[in-house]
């Protein structure tokens, strides 16, 4: 049961923006020099603030489960509300973006701390499910504008190569408990595509844990530094001819360990498979199609599939680790 960091789907309206900062910084080359004064130059080539709403379902907990009557077990499922703020922006040597979820869970993903999951024996099981707080941060800083050169490029293939770094950090108020914080870095490769947008960052991915259900000196988890790859893409379109575009991302974690270096805590504690995380949405700029005033208000729908979720790997009396559900929402561009 380990939250990690995900890089999340960036907005149509960023990708649009990133598009025009990049379109500013070759106008301002062409420019005399007068014309293109330091006093004209913003700061931020594009900024971008949003808020929004999304409801899942169904989702599933690692461990959280139903025995049947055969004696066979199988996930106990739950919707989640989740309320979004997320900002990016694009300046002269790279770009920032950060995301912060608050995820509500139905009353199948209990709240507290004295109830192991999936434990029916209690009111709380009945009475209100967790509430958990996610924020992640990715930045990048360009290599061709950081040297002042072209050398990361290659034409057709990679427009840009950056370093590309980050951090994630959550807390969870069930019987887990989780208070996962982990760092990245790597490089960040932003592929020359005809239209839209596709960037693959490659890490060297860190986490540090709680498991509620250990005891001291193993509650507090250690795992082991491991490669990460997120490969994040938006793509109009334009065929429909409506404001649509696709957007998602897919995420891979290697098997990070156990987290623990107690022998005697091994049973509760085994090895982490291979993750994989996949997020597609299909968005509709509902501020264009009716209003025509574009990045203002988005409509979308979507799917989720998560293998291994947070690491852990199926068995016949573990459940909770494979989740396919569906989601809608709606997101308002507030700067």
């Amino acid at each position: 049961m380990f939250r990690r960091g995900i890089a999340a789907a960036l907005v149509p309206a960023f990708i649009i923006g990133v598009a025009h900062a990049a379109d500013l910084e070759a106008g301002k080359k062409d420019k005399a020099p007068e014309a293109a004064a330091v006093a004209d130059v913003p700061f931020f080539l594009f900024a971008d603030t949003q808020i929004s709403y999304r409801y899942q379902f169904p989702t599933v907990s690692p461990g959280v489960q139903i025995q049947r009557a055969d004696g066979s077990f199988v996930s106990r499922e739950a919707p989640k509300q989740i309320l979004n703020i997320a900002h990016a922006d694009a300046w002269a040597y790279g770009t920032n973006f950060f995301s912060l979820d608050i995820l509500k869970s139905g009353s199948q993903f209990p709240a507290g701390t004295t109830n192991p999951p999936g434990s029916v024996g209690s009111p709380a099981f009945s009475d209100y499910g967790n509430t958990e707080a996610y924020g992640l941060y990715r930045g990048t800083l360009s290599l061709n504008a950081l040297t002042g050169t072209k050398a990361f490029t290659i034409p057709g293939l990679v427009k840009d190569v950056s370093l590309a770094f980050g951090f994630d950090a959550n807390s969870q108020n069930d019987a887990f408990g989780s208070k996962k914080r982990d760092i990245v870095g790597g490089l960040n490769f932003s592929f020359d595509v005809p239209a839209g947008f596709l960037n693959l960052s490659t890490h060297v991915y860190k986490e540090w844990n709680r498991n509620g259900f250990n005891l001291q000196p193993d509650r507090d988890q250690s795992f082991d530094a491991v490669p990460e790859f997120e490969l994040v893409y938006n793509f109009p379109l334009a065929f429909t001819g409506l404001p649509l575009s696709l957007t998602g991302f897919n995420n891979i974690v290697l098997p990070k360990g156990r987290g623990v270096r107690n022998v005697a805590a091994f049973q509760f504690n085994p090895p982490r498979g291979l993750e994989f995380l996949s997020r597609t949405n299909l968005v509709l700029d509902l501020g264009k199609l009716i209003y025509d005033q574009p990045n203002k208000v988005d409509v979308f729908i979507g799917f989720q599939y998560w293998l291994n979720k947070f690491g852990n790997v199926e068995t016949t009396t573990f459940k909770g680790t494979e989740e396919k559900s569906f989601l809608a929402g709606f997101a308002f561009h507030v700067f």
